[in-house]
């Protein structure tokens, strides 16, 4: 079931796909696609008594496109408003790549309202780009060339992009559907998420989990490299790292088996930490 929600007294409006009954887990999706990224698991923890809910982030998907509000604090506020308005309690929350860096802002913004345990998939955190005292992640370089093709060419930019998402061998049509999702979103939402990504450190929000944190992470991811998750593990007291061996940036899909039965075991797992 897909549905709508108002998130601000702008009238932004959140796309909400809620399949299914039971133990909640609410996705956030990573840049620059939406939803729909989260098919397959979707497809089997209904199965399993499991609540699906994910979410299109703004300018994603099928939700409102304002021109500002791409801000962690922003995101993290919409997540706010979606979780209050359901209701939720006792939740999962997942965020994949740049979804886990607005999950992480969530939990340290907003002190975990609602949520008792947190997975962090191949997320852009601790920061998505290396500065003078973090050597991990992309260089500002990189991101800066990402930003400048999204303004004069973003299909050929996605297409790139898509190229080092995933480690094991995808067919040529699935690879047009995760563009088509990337194509779904809008311009200017995906520049200044990536802008966002680019210059927002989350380091001091590593400190204020207070909740069983989950890292699942690609030993051969390209976009958000695997030191990243080391400090991320290193960083969330009481934190439990999964790697995933033959995964690049889309585990979710190069270990799809792994990736959703994890899920399914974390969300049954008792919430106490440490």
């Amino acid at each position: 079931m897909g549905y709508y929600l108002t998130v601000d007294q702008k009238g932004t409006k959140i796309y909400v796909e809620d399949i299914g009954s039971g133990m909640p887990i609410l996705f956030l999706h990573g840049w620059p696609v939406n939803h729909k990224m989260f098919e397959y698991q979707f497809n089997e923890l209904p199965k399993h008594g499991i609540r699906c809910i994910a979410i299109d982030l703004r300018g994603f998907g099928k939700s409102s496109r304002p021109f500002k509000g791409y801000t962690y604090n922003s995101l993290a506020d919409d997540v706010r408003a979606v979780i209050h308005a359901l209701q939720l309690s006792a939740l999962t929350l997942v965020g994949f790549s740049m979804g886990g860096a607005i999950a992480l802002r969530y939990m340290s913004r907003h002190l975990g309202f609602g949520v008792n345990k947190l997975i962090l998939a191949g997320a852009a955190v601790p920061n998505f780009i290396k500065r003078d005292d973090f050597p991990y992640g992309l260089s500002k370089g990189e991101v800066d060339s990402i930003i400048q093709a999204t303004y004069q060419d973003r299909p050929a930019m996605l297409a790139d992009f898509g190229q080092k998402f995933f480690n094991s061998k995808i067919s040529s049509s699935f690879r047009d559907w995760f563009q088509l999702l990337g194509l779904e979103a809008s311009g200017h939402g995906t520049i200044k998420t990536a802008k966002s990504l680019r210059d927002e450190d989350l380091r001091e929000d590593l400190s204020q989990i207070f909740v069983k944190a989950y890292i699942l992470h690609g030993k051969k991811d390209q976009i958000c490299p695997f030191p990243l998750a080391e400090a991320m593990h290193k960083g969330i007291e009481g934190s439990t790292l999964i790697p995933f061996e033959k995964s690049g940036h889309g585990l979710f899909y190069d270990e799809q088996k792994k990736f959703t039965e994890t899920l399914k075991d974390i969300v049954y797992s008792a919430a106490k930490r440490g």
